[in-house]
């Protein structure tokens, strides 16, 4: 039986405010972002008509789907799968590199690290909500969800902090509104000595030490500030000065957003956090108004069935909760009224799962055959050198249980391969040029399975420069080879 019991009504309620507050936060951002100067709002500039059409959303719109249509027992190969079919023409930062990667035959999680410079970048945290709206009051299990979805496209680095962060505390506002109690659960979730614990701690040391909102602003930048708007450091410390400095819902935002940098982000985060703690009683509707209730997808978001408007985005999440209720070990279930035990505390500070996926290996690539999920292990990067002997092993996990299968690796002709031990290997490669497929075989109860991987040369992965994107296309301007243009044409 699970441990808290969530009212419906007010569960459903909230995961509405959640959405229209990520709506309302990043429309209020987008004029001002990327801009590292101070802003002086007060309220939305222009005043819209509509919600802008916001990336922070439509990826986890293409989550939506997957949980949808694959259920809850979810593999790094169905991330990889669902950005292919529905994400590649996004040309920005990690988003692009991560397509490259894909391209290239580089699955998850080493297509969120190789050769990608913006593994700090804000892209993952800004995806959080889904996770704590299907994981109600369950904090651990959001953050490792996150982490799934982080490692996409920020594979070691600050990134998949952040959107583990902000997974466990939105989850925890379901039924915590302590700002200090929900920072402390987030924090808990992620390593203490990370950039981004560094930064919230900072910004809540700004905040009780009693320097001005302005003096704290300014110490964020100072020390955490950086060359690309959208870095996740800073933008963490100013969403928390935000939440902290503000007296009521629209000065909580705009206090965000005046900080400058990825404003689009840090007010559409605290807005859908703000959401779920107040429901949609706390909105003031001189703020909802303007963006009204439905949904702009981006123009590079492939052809999806997106929900039409925010009463429906909230009733498919909340079918995706209650499927997520009915599994294994879920500590939060349904019913007519919220019934919450006397150690609470106890269970949202619970983060056994969050660090068995932290310690989750990402120098590795996963793959997926029917129910088997096979992962070949590099240690270490996908390029090899000629003549050069690689350790390579491999991992397999059957659904619903761990497999102890028996691998065979296959390698192109002229290379070697030697089993060192059960699911070990020894790899030597022939001088050979671009991209190959190294092959796993697997078998566990009389069943075949099988999965191959991508090896680069060293021709192959020549580097990239930081802070430069992948190439775009010069008309419709989304990623070269998955454009607008080649998808109309």
């Amino acid at each position: 039986m699970a441990d808290i019991i969530l009212s419906r009504e007010k569960y459903r309620d909230k995961v509405y405010a959640c959405w229209l507050g990520k709506n309302i936060g990043s429309t209020l951002g987008a004029p001002f972002e990327g801009h590292k100067y101070v802003n002086d709002l007060t309220f939305y500039d222009p005043v819209p008509s509509e919600p802008s059409a916001n990336d922070d959303l439509d990826l986890q719109l293409v989550w939506l789907c997957l949980l949808e249509e694959r259920g809850t027992d979810l593999s790094l190969a169905d991330f990889a799968e669902y950005w292919q079919r529905y994400l590649m023409a996004y040309p920005w930062d990690e988003y692009g590199f991560c397509a490259r990667n894909l391209e290239r035959g580089l699955m998850p999680p080493m297509s969120g690290w190789f050769e990608n410079y913006y593994v700090d970048q804000m892209g993952s945290p800004i995806r959080s909500e889904l996770w704590a709206c299907i994981a109600p009051a369950d904090p651990q299990r959001a953050a490792a969800l996150a982490w799934m979805d982080a490692v996409m496209d920020h594979a070691g680095g600050e990134g998949v902090w952040g959107e583990m962060f902000w997974a466990a505390v939105e989850s925890a506002a379901f039924v915590m509104d302590d700002p200090q109690t929900l920072i402390n659960i987030g924090l808990h979730m992620i390593p203490p000595s990370c950039h981004i614990a560094r930064v919230i701690r900072e910004a809540v040391w700004c905040f009780e030490s009693g320097k001005r909102w302005a003096a704290a602003r300014e110490r964020i930048e100072r020390i955490y500030g950086h060359e690309h708007p959208c870095n996740a450091m800073p933008n963490h410390g100013f969403t928390i000065l935000g939440w902290l400095y503000g007296n009521d819902y629209g000065e909580r935002l705009c206090r965000a957003v005046n900080c400058g940098y990825d404003t689009d982000c840090t007010g559409a985060t605290l807005g859908s956090l703000l959401g779920i703690i107040g429901g949609t009683s706390a909105i003031p509707k001189n703020w909802s108004d303007p963006v009204g209730t439905g949904i702009v997808l981006h123009k590079f978001t492939g052809d999806i069935a997106a929900p039409k408007d925010v009463e429906e985005l909230t009733d498919r999440t909340a079918a995706m909760a209650n499927r997520f209720a009915e599994v294994e070990r879920a500590r939060a279930a349904f019913g007519e009224e919220s019934s919450l035990p006397s150690d609470l505390l106890s269970l949202l500070y619970r983060n056994e799962e969050a660090e068995e996926a932290r310690a989750r290996d990402v120098r590795c690539a996963v793959a997926r055959d029917r129910d088997m999920e096979i992962t070949l292990h590099y240690h270490g990067g996908p390029v090899f050198e000629p003549e050069i002997a690689r350790r390579l092993s491999v991992s397999c996990r059957k659904t619903g249980m761990a497999a102890h299968a028996r691998a065979r690796l296959t390698a192109p002709p002229g290379w070697g391969v030697t089993e060192a031990d059960k699911g070990r290997f020894e790899v030597t490669p022939p001088k050979f040029e671009g991209v190959q497929g190294v092959g796993i075989e697997a078998e566990i109860d009389g069943a075949g399975y099988s999965a191959e991987f991508a090896v680069l040369s060293p021709s192959e992965a020549r580097g990239f420069p930081s802070l430069q994107n992948v190439e775009h296309c010069l008309v419709c301007q989304g990623r070269q080879g998955s454009c607008l243009c080649e998808r109309s044409g």
